[in-house]
């Protein structure tokens, strides 16, 4: 069974329909697209929900103070969420992934030789607070180069990713690396919740759709940055009846990216195979959307349920959308992109 108690869920699922009953609609995201500038942008936002997220929030405003401040407003949230669900493992992985965020900002930035001073105002530690791993972040960012802050990381679950990501980023030159790595700790841990944490086949369902997704990019990444079968299997964590492992490694042994992607026309997600992609990380990026489309439409439909961990693992995964659609709109006013342009860019849940 779940360790998660009935009275936790029963309050945890009216937490989240109220979570998703207010979340902006389409026409109030195009209003915020609207501002003139930042200022009114925030002051557009204070008329919502995220009145609280601003409360220290000073001027002059900046995208990067506004994101900040979004993504901890969605910390917080979270931390509520795994408090009421008494720490359920799963919530609890999912959690990771905001000391993760951080650790790509620093060592992405240590890569491209950025001071302390640069990559301060980018980092929000609100996370690593809640769990006391303040001091490990900060050590790696006050590192004098990369090697140092992966040094930092020793004796953490990071260290072994974090060291593999920087030695294939110095041979490879690709930023990107970093993501695929130290997204490989994040869902070694969510492997190890699901397994201790009896789960609903709902809570199953939302999950698997991110295993996949990670086991099947870290596959295509891996053959374009030209890593060997060793390697990229290093990458892969546990699997899904959806895509099995034998269908990994058929994936890993083919030499072309396009004949890796084909073998997904024997899963159930034949239908993301991209039909014309102009090179092979176009149709990994296209890969990559459909399985995030997917996702959202699980989660959509896991508000069917009742009392289940799944109902909170979703309003967050949607609240984590509307962030990203906040910050990507803060972003578009503070360079003065078009309305138009910002709009066609944000993610809407079916």
């Amino acid at each position: 069974m779940s360790k998660v108690s009935m009275p936790s869920k029963i309050f945890g699922t009216v937490l989240s329909h109220g979570l998703r009953g207010r979340m902006l609609t389409k026409n109030e995201l195009q209003n915020l697209a609207e501002s003139r500038d930042l200022e009114e942008l925030v002051t557009r936002l204070k008329n919502t929900i995220y009145l609280d997220a601003f409360a220290k929030l000073t001027k002059p405003y900046t995208a990067e103070k506004v994101e900040g401040a979004l993504r901890e407003y969605l910390v917080n949230t979270h931390a509520k969420l795994v408090k009421i669900a008494g720490g359920g493992g799963i919530l609890n992985a999912y959690f990771l992934k905001y000391i993760i965020w951080n650790l790509k900002l620093v060592l992405k930035g240590k890569a491209l030789n950025k001071s302390y001073e640069e990559l301060l105002p980018r980092i929000n530690l609100r996370a690593e607070e809640l769990v006391g791993r303040r001091d490990l972040i900060v050590k790696a960012l006050v590192a004098k180069d990369l090697d140092e802050a992966v040094s930092a990381l020793a004796g953490s679950e990071f260290a072994e990713d974090a060291a593999k990501a920087a030695a294939a980023y110095k041979e490879k030159g690709d930023l990107r690396l970093f993501d695929t790595y130290l997204d490989h700790v994040f869902y070694k841990a969510l492997d190890r919740a699901m397994v201790t944490e009896a789960q609903s086949p709902d809570t199953k369902r939302v999950v698997s759709t991110d295993i996949d997704s990670y086991n099947v990019l870290a596959i295509l990444r891996g053959k374009y940055w030209n890593l060997n079968p060793a390697e990229i299997n290093d990458l892969i964590v546990t699997t899904t009846p959806k895509i099995t492992r034998e269908t990994l490694q058929k994936m890993i042994n083919y030499e072309k990216i396009s004949e890796a992607y084909g073998e997904l026309a024997s899963t159930v997600y034949k239908e993301i195979i991209p039909q014309s992609a102009k090179n092979d990380i176009d149709a990994i990026m296209q890969i990559e959307s459909g399985f995030e489309a997917i996702g959202l439409r699980r989660v959509v439909s896991s508000f069917r349920t009742m009392f289940s961990v799944s109902i909170m693992l979703s309003a967050l995964k949607l609240l984590m959308v509307e962030i990203r659609n906040l910050c990507a709109i803060t972003t578009g006013v503070e360079q003065k992109v078009s309305t138009d342009a910002i709009i066609s860019n944000l993610v809407r849940p079916e």
